[in-house]
């Protein structure tokens, strides 16, 4: 039995990987976490989630419980995340990061340390994201280079990072695809006489609304014809399943970084 770590353990991502452990096969919660001064610092997990008590408290710090764990499944912030890879890679324990909102550099400090432990990071862990990841890139190769790309996501009100890190990375695959560099052809906001639209340019555009889970479009578009590829995530189990399916993956594999295309066989083993 692969035992797992839940950090971010009162969070809304923690509270459903937490309760879909319960009946997850071959993986169990041995440990949580919680941020300093947090309510569910010390508390039994049975006491802020519809689960049993099993005597898994909230700690307030990964290292007093790593130990316990084989697994660690993160959905915190940016810097906790980094903190708790360098501890993972300090206690060789197999770490899944499911936090969105990295800035490049910190995301450069994850690579470094990512090679001396098993991590895999991933900015959308639901499987049907991660398939239409593949699904952008291969109608990316296709036509990107000759279709408008536009990509809009939509969030819930309480979403801290835009755009969303998904759509981030839909606007990535799908540049790749083209022979693009994202970073000189994504377009995040338009207002006013902007012009015609250049036609190299990759739109990504956010909506923030109400408790919308999650939903990204990605559309080609040109004269006479669009296509338009759309997720959208009903709950949060989808995620949740997804990164306890990436835990029980990750825990045998060698060291590096991996995504949830390796998980789901999409690609050969890389960087993610």
């Amino acid at each position: 039995m692969i035992k797992a770590i839940v950090t971010g353990a009162g969070g809304r991502m923690g509270g459903r990987i937490i309760s879909l452990l319960e009946t997850a096969y071959g993986i169990t919660l041995a440990g949580a976490v919680e941020r300093p001064g947090h309510e569910a610092a010390g508390r039994d997990v049975g006491e802020i989630w519809p689960v049993p008590k099993r005597g898994v408290i909230v700690t307030e710090n990964l290292k007093s419980c790593i130990d316990r764990g084989e697994v660690i499944i993160d959905f915190t912030a940016p810097e906790a995340s980094l903190d708790h890879l360098k501890i993972a890679v300090d206690h060789n324990r197999a770490l899944v990061i499911g936090t969105t909102g990295f800035s490049p550099e910190e995301i450069e400090k994850m690579k470094g340390l990512a090679g001396r432990t098993r991590c895999l990071f991933s900015p959308n862990m639901s499987i049907g994201v991660n398939v239409l990841f593949k699904a952008v890139e291969m109608v990316s190769g296709m036509i990107g280079g000759d279709y408008d790309v536009e990509i809009l996501e939509i969030h819930h009100n309480l979403k801290k990072d835009a755009p969303s890190g998904t759509a981030l990375k839909l606007g990535e695959i799908a540049a790749k695809a083209a022979g693009r560099d994202l970073a000189g052809t994504a377009v995040l906001s338009r207002q006013g006489l902007i012009g015609a639209r250049r036609k190299e340019e990759i739109g990504i555009q956010t909506l923030r609304a109400g408790d919308v889970v999650g939903e990204h479009l990605v559309m080609f578009a040109s004269s006479g014809e669009r296509l338009e590829l759309i997720h959208r995530a009903h709950s949060r189990d989808n995620f949740a399943q997804g990164a306890i399916r990436a835990a029980k993956w990750l825990v045998g594999q060698v060291n590096g970084l991996y995504d949830m295309s390796d998980v789901l066989g999409l690609k050969g083993h890389g960087e993610g």
